[in-house]
């Protein structure tokens, strides 16, 4: 892990706004928690010396993200920077929040942002009362600012509603040609080299590998389950302009366990880059579906789908909607990522779980409309 060197000054500055004390010298630790190749985020901890000589323990978090262009959302990579400096955190509810914003800068196409260290329960340890109230807190909040849009008047840098197509149509996309596909720079595994070359499996023109594997003899995914994904491919512009009758909220886009932390009873929701307007559901589909326990999927559509109508419900009308496509939307977001697990699993343990999921996706009869 790289060392991180930190501002004594700006660190200064930082804690004495979180602490409420003026620091005049500080210690800290960098413990990488996750990152990317443009995106670095670090728990800063240690001891702060106040004016007057008290020791005063600390936990925060920095954040620094380099400008780069997400395709279709060019300034996503600077969308916190904008949200923390807006008022909007003012208005959530109380039992719904991002992390304190203590301070920020942009400059050199890169943004600094140093906010609160949120101690809870996240991941596969919420349990599923704690994702029943992620999922009503989401819905509640986008039915406030459904309701209430110009609490939206000074913020522009958001996402536009064609983020779950261009999402979708991804897998369909050729990205690589045959010849980089069985070369050996080509990360590919030998076995799905082998069947390209022994045309096993045929690139369909303009498709992408995953788009030509699925139509293959070589794809040993059951035929019910492949109907399943052709029929969503297949009939793609009626299903969108299916769902595109829903209404429009201002969706996280990426609201999936890890980025949800529960803790004094409340909800918090962190990394919000991708934010962008987008369709009822979106988020409740990946609180439901992304990366979680496909065993407990009925379970989680019985309790989360009730909890996100019910949030909606505080200000917009469902009542006359009769679908909610919770299902359609589970399946563009997540059915070729699924499959795509299948294709690469390394062990067959990993195979049956991912027919598993996709099995109940197939299977259960989703709840429709107000429940």
């Amino acid at each position: 892990m790289s060392e991180l060197a930190i501002c004594n000054v700006t660190l200064c500055t930082v804690l004495s706004k979180m602490l409420g004390a003026d620091i005049t010298n500080v210690d800290y630790k960098a413990t990488k928690l996750r990152g990317g190749t443009l995106g670095d985020v670090r728990l800063v901890e240690g001891a702060a010396e106040s004016v007057n000589g008290n020791k005063l323990p600390y936990k925060v978090v920095y954040k620094t993200q380099e400008k780069w262009e997400r395709p279709g959302d060019p300034d996503s990579w600077r969308r916190e920077y904008d949200l923390y400096v807006s008022d909007l955190g003012t208005v959530l509810p109380k039992s719904f929040h991002w992390p304190k914003c203590y301070h920020t800068d942009i400059s050199g196409g890169k943004i600094h942002i140093w906010m609160e260290y949120i101690s809870g329960i996240s991941g596969n340890n919420l349990t599923i009362e704690m994702l029943e109230q992620a999922a009503y807190e989401i819905g509640r909040f986008q039915s406030k600012i459904f309701s209430q849009p110009k609490l939206l008047k000074n913020l522009t840098n958001f996402g536009d509603i064609g983020y779950l197509k261009r999402d979708y149509e991804q897998w369909h996309t050729q990205k690589y040609s045959y010849e980089h596909l069985i070369s050996e720079k080509c990360p590919l595994r030998d076995s799905h080299k082998q069947a390209l070359k022994d045309g096993r499996i045929q690139l369909v023109d303009g498709k992408s590998y995953e788009y030509s594997y699925l139509r293959s003899d070589e794809c040993q995914i059951p035929q019910h389950l492949k109907q399943m994904m052709y029929n969503i491919d297949d009939d793609m512009e009626a299903v969108f302009n299916k769902i595109s009758k829903l209404p429009i909220v201002l969706c996280h886009r990426d609201y999936w366990v890890e980025n949800i932390f529960f803790a004094d009873g409340k909800i918090f929701a962190i990394d919000w880059d991708t934010a962008g307007w987008g369709y009822l559901g979106e988020d409740l589909a990946s609180l439901i579906a992304d990366d979680n326990d496909f065993g407990n999927f009925e379970e989680y559509c019985q309790k989360l789908i009730p909890a996100y109508n019910n949030g909606i419900s505080q200000h917009i009308d469902i009542a006359n909607i009769c679908d909610n496509y919770v299902r359609e939307i589970i399946l563009i977001k997540f059915g070729y990522r699924i499959m795509r697990g299948f294709m690469f699993a390394d062990d067959n343990a990993k195979r049956e779980e991912a027919l598993d999921a996709l099995q109940k996706i197939f299977e259960f009869d989703i709840p429709k409309g107000k429940l």
